[in-house]
């Protein structure tokens, strides 16, 4: 390697935000499975069920709705893991 300084040219934006990815085409079975899932207030309900398990303090977790929905996925796309899932 050459003594001396590096020309090169400075790295860009590190970082992308999610709203600027592409997005795939999305399913029929999921999307009125998200609309069947929204109407009956899920969410909501999800949450109120698990709150007396949340922990005080600390990082936040996924919330229990959006929870769900990602082991509903990687149950019927037989995504084996998590990190499956998140990569997907």
């Amino acid at each position: 390697m050459a003594v001396g300084r590096r020309r090169s040219e400075r790295q860009g934006e590190f970082w992308i935000a999610a709203a600027e990815t592409a997005t795939g085409p999305r399913h029929v079975f999921y999307e009125r499975l998200n609309a069947i899932l929204a109407e009956a207030d899920f969410d909501q309900w999800a949450e109120e069920l698990c709150e007396p398990y949340y922990a005080e303090g600390g990082r936040p977790s996924i919330p229990p709705g959006v929870f769900f929905r990602m082991m509903f996925i990687g149950y019927f796309e037989a995504i084996g893991s998590q990190r499956g899932i998140a990569w997907r």
